[in-house]
């Protein structure tokens, strides 16, 4: 996911992506402690859009409490 399509996004829809990227992070994890994870770099990218998301979520919250 680029950072651009997550700009588009609104701020309620970024609240739900975050959700389900945390919870598709923590069935990862889990799979990698069973020894059921076929793509382990699906980790890294998982916790990668989740640090864009949050980041885009953080610059809105300080705009709008700039202004």
């Amino acid at each position: 996911m680029k950072a651009s399509e997550i700009r588009e996004m609104s701020s309620e829809e970024l609240q739900t992506k975050l959700t389900e990227l945390k919870e598709e992070l923590f069935n990862l994890r889990f799979q990698l402690a069973v020894n059921q994870l076929e793509n382990s770099s699906r980790i890294g990218a998982v916790k990668k859009d989740i640090a864009r998301v949050s980041t885009i979520l953080r610059q809105r919250e300080l705009d709008s409490a700039a202004v």
